[in-house]
């Protein structure tokens, strides 16, 4: 209590709780261990831990499910024809550090903090009087249209082995976000994690609450360093922008097809049966809800064009129309014209990935650029696509808004800007 109540007067009780419950009592402490700590040089060695290559991979442990691969993307090129695309060169991305989704789906309901779940859906109303009509209201996804739509349609469909146990829909949020971490230098991250909507959103909201699940770290710097080598030595031609941009939404793909495996797709049709943390076993059937990203990254996983004709990766508004945002008659037009994954684009794609890989056709080429203007897509075979189109899934309608960087970090600064400069 002297070391409480002497130094900073910041130190709650309950951190003195945590310091002697966590720390001191732990039973792994060892006394020697504190032998010349300085808080200054530990500071110092977490700052430059990312440097060393062996400390890198010793955070991703095997016990806690990381896994280290690399992902291979075939390469088209210019004039270079092949049998097929299955015999194009094949370019290696060393350095993804993943966990497979549904084991960390697993382990989430296993968590003390799975006890705060919604496992049920519900809708919430508000009436502020007898007199006046309730109205729904909306909060959260367990309160969501949709959930409540996805939760109804798994009751209703046969049980596999003709399963009695509780059914459940694991609310998936996905959210992927490229980051630099210095102000001056290359060091960055792009890391892939995932929250559950059957918790609260000012529960997942509280860093306290450790709600952020961690999926993979996409290896984001050596794309670029290592294919411009790989491109002279293959083709004898130097990589142009176009190619490194195809390269890059190929990688993005075969990411997710990685992360979305067989096991993850059979719990997803028939559902896991879950030990949940009330010792009650159910059976649960994760859902992708929504996808949050910042612009650049949505296009990569919806397979269209940076800011071309259609930038929108939910709807075909054209890009001249996108001042009428907030219209009337732009919302019924959004609604009318929203992208829907089927056929027509996949045939699209096939027919343009034909051009590139067989015939040899300049990715640029007019031809190309007719096929894929008017909905400004990419010759990306689409992984949520591949996986989800057979389940009726519409993958365009996940991907919302990303607050942080596309209203915070956008619009609403270059408003706060702008009216500083009026002003001043």
């Amino acid at each position: 209590m002297r070391w409480f109540y002497s130094g900073s007067s910041t130190k709650s009780l309950a951190e003195l709780d945590r310091l002697v419950n966590e720390v001191i009592l732990a039973e792994d402490f060892d006394q020697a261990h504190l032998k010349d700590f300085r808080a200054l040089k530990e500071n110092h060695r977490l700052d430059s831990y990312q440097g060393d290559t062996a400390d890198i991979r010793s955070s991703f442990s095997a016990s806690d499910g990381w896994k280290e691969t690399s992902v291979k993307i075939r390469i088209p090129a210019d004039g270079v024809k092949h049998v097929s695309e299955d015999v194009a060169p094949e370019f290696d991305v060393p350095g993804l550090f993943y966990r497979r989704p549904l084991e960390v789906i697993k382990a989430a309901f296993r968590e003390s903090t799975a006890e705060q779940f919604h496992l049920t859906p519900f809708e919430t109303f508000y009436q502020p009087s007898d007199d006046v009509a309730a109205e729904k209201t909306y909060g959260e996804v367990y309160n969501s249209s949709a959930m409540l739509e996805e939760h109804e349609k798994i009751r209703s469909q046969p049980r596999e082995g003709n399963c009695t146990l509780e059914t459940v829909v694991a609310a998936v949020m996905l959210w992927s976000d490229s980051t630099h971490l210095a102000s001056f230098g290359t060091a960055s991250l792009w890391p892939i994690y995932m929250f559950l909507g059957n918790q609260s959103k000012y529960a997942r909201a509280k860093s306290t609450s450790f709600a952020a699940h961690h999926l993979a770290y996409i290896p984001k710097a050596r794309l670029a360093d290592s294919l411009h080598d790989f491109y002279r030595c293959t083709f004898q031609k130097t990589v142009t922008s176009e190619i490194l941009s195809y390269c890059r939404h190929e990688l993005m793909q075969a990411i997710w097809l990685l992360l979305l495996d067989d096991d993850f797709m059979h719990a997803y049709e028939f559902g896991v049966v879950i030990e949940c943390v009330d010792g009650v076993r159910r059976r649960v059937f994760p859902r992708l809800f929504t996808y949050s990203a910042d612009y650049p990254e949505k296009t990569l996983l919806a397979s269209i064009k940076f800011l071309a004709n259609c930038p929108c990766p939910r709807c075909l508004i054209p890009k001249a129309n996108i001042g009428g945002l907030g219209s009337r008659a732009d919302r019924h037009c959004r609604e009318k014209k929203m992208r829907q994954d089927g056929n027509i684009i996949w045939s699209t794609v096939r027919r343009v990935r034909d051009w590139l890989y067989v015939k040899g056709t300049n990715i640029t080429s007019v031809f190309v650029k007719q096929m894929l203007m008017p909905e400004s897509l990419v010759p990306i075979v689409n992984s949520f696509s591949t996986r989800f189109a057979r389940f009726g899934f519409n993958f365009y309608s996940m991907f919302v808004p990303d607050l942080l960087h596309e209203f915070e970090l956008g619009v609403w600064k270059a408003t706060f800007i702008h009216l500083i400069r009026v002003l001043y």
